[in-house]
């Protein structure tokens, strides 16, 4: 395929394909080549259309030569020959990626490693092929970046180990997870599978890629930067080993990429498990488990993919970190300095409320989700309330407020907060009214 990725044909096809059906169109011809991972599956055309089109679909930003996603299937276009030829002689030498770091609600930051979005189209190849290799080796209790996996069957999955009697956790934290992963152990791990030499070595030059700062490139001795469509795959991979230790000691868990969660039925039955499995992780792995993170405790007092359960295990509920994310969310959407109209606030509540609920919707304590529904509606009739001003009398009355009530509110010396529960307030901008404007519950249940 010389130059067929580059062809008009293969951009169309690039654009609004549902993943699962070109998988599973693609997968049927792709079989017996991928069968063994070899560099000529990586590079088959059928592979290389399917990974353009993942990475078109999941966008993300520029790396360090400033390439769009959009700007990439010209690029291939243009270049794809002398690119193929590059990786079939082993002269490709994939770019530094760009060092971005992300706030975490610890007050910490996360590392994020932004290939180039050439870099992050071959990448997305490699791993297409390693996946179909490696995936039937995977644990059933390995939940993360897999085909037909997802953190709800993750959380469900540790939610009815709990329900079975094992009600305490051991909430092990692998210090620096992605930064620390020791490549030699990794190439290790990935010989013993794969024998063509020259996927090897491009695989070996993406985990040594430098890491653009600024103007400072660092190299990589250990480590897989996370950003690259690679990366999931490879911890998968290293952790592979943890899962099927834990499976031979007979543990029941739940891992999700490098959150892993084990059940026990006592607490000193969870200090033994944390010790050995600490020790194992050292001395195997060449991997630290954070002991200010982790910790062997009841499930209620620990969260797991920002869910945590109800005191008797039976119910999931959303963790409190993850609602207070949620609540900062919505103060710098509500806030009444940012003088935007009513509607335009109300949709972008909209858009960050549907998103948050279709990841957190799954929760069955439902309390929680009902006050800050309640909290919500506040909010925003503080923010109404700030912008009706002087003619907050004529606007309640509007709505239907007695003329005692809107005049005691209106000529009120309390603030926009303490107005906002007052019985005219909640009248004249109740449940319903928010509810026509288009914005959602959260505690409302999806019929």
């Amino acid at each position: 395929m010389n130059q067929t990725i580059a062809s008009d044909h293969l951009h169309e096809q690039a654009v609004g394909q549902p993943q699962d059906e070109s998988m599973i169109g693609a997968q049927s011809q792709l079989d017996s080549i991928q069968a063994k991972a070899s560099l000529q599956a990586v590079l088959e055309r059928t592979n290389l259309q399917r990974a353009l089109k993942q990475v078109r679909r999941n966008k993300g930003a520029p790396g360090i030569d400033g390439m769009t996603v959009d700007a990439l299937p010209q690029y291939l276009k243009q270049h794809w020959p002398d690119i193929r030829e590059q990786l079939e002689t082993g002269c490709y030498r994939p770019q530094p990626v760009r060092r971005v770091d992300i706030p975490k609600p610890d007050g910490s930051s996360r590392g994020l490693g932004i290939p180039t979005v050439l870099d992050r189209f071959i990448q997305q190849a490699i791993a297409q092929v390693l996946s179909l290799q490696w995936e039937s080796q995977f644990h059933r209790d390995s939940f993360g970046f897999r085909p037909n996996c997802s953190a709800h069957q993750a959380v469900r999955k540790l939610q009815s180990d709990i329900r079975q009697g094992y009600r305490w956790v051991v909430d092990l934290d692998l210090q620096a997870f992605f930064d620390r992963v020791n490549h030699d152990r990794l190439m290790a791990k990935l010989k013993s599978q794969v024998h063509d030499l020259s996927l090897l070595r491009l695989i070996n030059r993406y985990l040594k890629t430098g890491v653009q700062m600024g103007e400072t490139l660092q190299p990589c001795r250990m480590g897989v930067p996370q950003g690259g469509p690679l990366s999931p795959l490879l911890a998968n991979i290293v952790l592979n080993e943890l899962d099927w230790e834990l499976d031979r000691r007979g543990h029941r868990f739940a891992r999700y990429a490098d959150d892993c969660n084990i059940v026990v039925k006592s607490q000193r039955a969870g200090e033994r498990v944390m010790a050995s499995v600490t020790r194992w992780l050292s001395d195997r792995l060449k991997l630290t488990v954070n002991p200010l993170k982790s910790a062997v405790d009841r499930p209620y007092n620990r969260k797991f993919l920002g869910f945590t359960v109800s005191r008797n295990g039976s119910k999931l509920k959303v963790a409190d970190q993850a609602m207070d994310k949620l609540k900062n969310r919505i103060r710098e959407l509500t806030r009444r300095t940012r003088g935007r109209r009513l509607e335009q606030i109300i949709a972008e509540l909209r858009k960050a409320l549907l998103g948050w609920k279709a990841y957190f919707g799954i929760a069955e304590v439902m309390s929680p989700l009902r006050d800050i529904d309640k909290w919500i509606r506040r909010k925003l009739r503080c923010y109404i309330w700030k912008q009706w001003g002087k003619s907050g009398y004529r606007q309640l009355r509007k709505r239907g407020v007695t003329v005692r009530e809107a005049w005691n509110t209106s000529k009120s010396a309390h603030g926009p907060w303490r107005l906002s529960k007052t019985p005219a307030l909640s009248l004249a901008l109740s449940a319903k009214v928010f509810a026509q404007m288009g914005l959602p519950a959260l505690a409302e249940r999806q019929v």
